[in-house]
């Protein structure tokens, strides 16, 4: 059982997390080291922090829900699609290792959050959502491809998914970040079930780092609507930088 410092530092490691999660992304670049520093596997580890994920994105959805922002059924096609993803990703992350990896990624995140925050503003009055037809058709595929990158480790996936959003179907940043909550949230369920089948859980840090990342999760959402994009651009572009010097210095 976790001692009294464990947990206050697990929840409250969660908490910014959960709300770092929803709004921008990077979230678990806390929780996954601070789960290694209480002397998990990095496998066991990469597993347990999905159990905080899960529970995050169900009250993030609710936060979205609760302030009438909406994207069925668009969110469906790509969460099915990230699904399947994810079952492959996850099943390679079992036994994987790597470490060149996080250089490569410090680099992904810079490249599409400079992509996402510098993108051109359009009248939206002549330029709208691309849901449908072959928008709808490419941004399926490339769920996929996201949802085996988030099977296989979390860590940046939530600004991959603000990218592709934002480029392949152009929506705004709080419709972005209510897809990105919800297509998370399916996929992760996958994530977590092969995860536990494969003995590669700690339950009891997981669920109470799930304490935290769920309210932060819940405050994150409904401060995203409310606060606008301005506010979410900000807290990107500090993430990223925070993130990207940490992959690429220290391991």
């Amino acid at each position: 059982m976790p001692s009294i410092f464990e947990i206050i530092l697990l929840i409250i490691t969660g908490f910014i997390a959960g709300i770092a999660n929803v709004m921008a992304g990077g979230g678990s670049m806390l929780t996954f080291p601070l789960l290694i520093f209480l002397g998990l596997p990095p496998n066991v580890a990469n597993g347990t922090n999905r159990v905080a994920i899960l529970i995050q994105n169900i009250f993030s959805n609710a936060g979205f829900k609760s302030k009438g922002v909406s994207t069925f059924p668009f969110s469906i096609y790509l969460a099915t699609s990230a699904l399947i993803g994810s079952l492959i990703g996850a099943q390679l992350a079992i036994d994987i290792k790597g470490e060149v990896f996080n250089k490569i990624l410090a680099v992904i995140l810079i490249i599409t959050v400079t992509t996402l925050v510098f993108k051109p503003k359009y009248n939206l009055s002549t330029i709208q959502d691309r849901i449908v037809g072959k928008h709808l058709v490419l941004s399926t595929i490339v769920f996929f491809f996201i949802g085996m990158y988030g099977g296989f480790i979390q860590v940046g996936v939530g600004f991959i998914i603000l990218w592709a959003l934002s480029q392949i179907n152009n929506l705004d940043l709080i419709r972005s970040n209510a897809v990105k909550v919800f297509v998370v949230f399916i996929y992760t369920i996958a994530s977590v079930a092969i995860f536990a089948y494969n003995d590669k859980i700690n339950w009891n840090y997981g669920l109470i780092l799930a304490i935290g990342n769920g309210i932060g999760g819940w405050f994150g959402s409904r401060w995203s609507v409310e606060k606008g994009e301005k506010l979410i651009k900000t807290i990107l572009v500090i993430a990223v930088i925070a993130i990207s010097l940490k992959l690429w210095f220290y391991q």
